[in-house]
């Protein structure tokens, strides 16, 4: 699973960086818009993924203390 979530962090912090550098959001032109709905579910999905990998920062067992 977080594989799968930083995988879609990966894609929304690309998507953010054509939105910065071209003014081109790479998911409203392949889902329809900003508004529509499989664009809206797609920035749920890939914001729940970056909420799930603030999780990481925190597993103990990926921590590298030396």
């Amino acid at each position: 699973m977080s594989k799968v979530a930083l995988v879609l962090v990966i894609i929304g912090a690309l998507n953010w960086l054509l939105v910065g550098l071209f003014q081109f959001d790479v998911v409203a032109a392949v889902f329809g818009g900003v508004d529509s709905l499989v664009s809206r579910i797609v920035y749920v999905i890939v914001g729940l993924a970056g909420l799930y990998t603030i999780t990481l920062l925190f597993d103990a067992r990926r921590v590298n203390d030396h």
